[in-house]
């Protein structure tokens, strides 16, 4: 579900060097807004306590530069397939 949100990192493979890239953003763009704007909120200060908002909050505890940017794109993942087995 992540792949098809466009949630998984781009790839630049290019002789030996193999970085690592941000969200390739194919697939639907207004569903990934939606699902990204709903993982900021959640991981965000004012919500509610819940799995996913823990989940995210121990990815963005990891101390790296990039680390709640990290946190939002999997709580985003988790909840795009959490909506997916829901529908």
């Amino acid at each position: 579900m992540g792949a098809y949100l466009g949630l998984v990192p781009g790839k630049d493979q290019s002789g030996e060097s193999d970085p690592s890239k941000g969200v390739c953003g194919e697939g639907d763009e207004m569903t990934r807004r939606l699902v990204v704007s709903s993982a900021h909120y959640i991981v965000g200060p004012f919500a509610p306590d819940s799995d996913l908002r823990r989940h995210g909050q121990k990815i963005a505890s990891g101390g790296s530069k990039n680390a709640k940017k990290r946190a939002v794109v999997a709580v985003a993942r988790k909840l795009a397939v959490l909506l997916h087995h829901l529908w």
